[in-house]
Parts: structure tokens; C-alpha cells; sequence
């Protein structure tokens, strides 16, 4: 009885390394289309960003990235939007794109805390 419980045994710890490669395997194939659609959202966004702006407009939000990365993808995505729906009607100026920043970054609201 002691040779089948440790066949048993043997043959349940082979199907649990069996099943955790493949779980493991199907997380990096997960994890390799997850950055294929990634590079593949980029490459249109900054393909949008070409038909949008001016080089000096894409240039300043390049610039921007460095500082504040979130806040440039919200502006992109909304001169997209704005795009999509044909309210832009020519490519953006570099000194549209900083008014444009000047009333998003007026916005946001300043949280001022005084302790007594």
C-alpha cells in the first residue's frame, strides 16, 4: 500500500509543477500581448499627435513629459477627442498649445492647509 500512496503522491506533484509552468507560460504570454498593445496604442497616439500639432507644439509637450507625464496624457487625450469629433480644423501652434496649458493647469485647485 506504502508504493501506490508514494506513486500517487509522486504523480500529484508532476501535474502541479505541469500546471504551474503552464500558468506561468500563459501569465508571460498575457504579459507580451499586454505590451504589444501598449506599443501599438503609442504608436497611434503619437501618429495623432503628428496630424494635431505643429513640431514646436509636440516638441513643449515632449519637454513637458519629463515634468509631468500624467498631465500630458490628459492633454493628449482630449486634443484626440477634440480631433475625433473635428473641433480642431488645423494643427495646433506652439502658442496655442501653451494657452491651452495655461487653462488646463488652471483647473486644478489649490489646497491650502494653515495650521494654528
Amino acid at each position: 500500500m506504502s508504493d501506490i500512496e508514494e506513486i500517487r503522491r509522486r504523480r500529484m506533484q508532476e501535474l502541479q509543477q505541469q500546471a504551474a509552468a503552464q500558468q506561468a507560460q500563459q501569465q508571460s504570454q498575457d504579459a507580451q500581448s499586454q505590451e504589444q498593445m501598449r506599443r501599438e496604442l503609442e504608436a497611434q497616439k503619437r501618429q495623432a499627435m503628428i496630424q494635431i500639432l505643429t513640431p514646436e507644439a509636440r516638441s513643449r509637450l515632449a519637454n513637458l513629459r519629463l515634468t509631468k507625464p500624467e498631465f500630458v496624457d490628459q492633454i493628449e487625450l482630449q486634443l484626440i477627442q477634440l480631433a475625433q469629433m473635428g473641433r480642431i480644423k488645423s494643427k495646433i501652434t506652439d502658442p496655442q498649445l501653451k494657452e491651452l496649458l495655461r487653462k488646463m493647469a488652471g483647473q486644478k485647485r489649490d489646497i491650502n492647509i494653515t495650521w494654528k
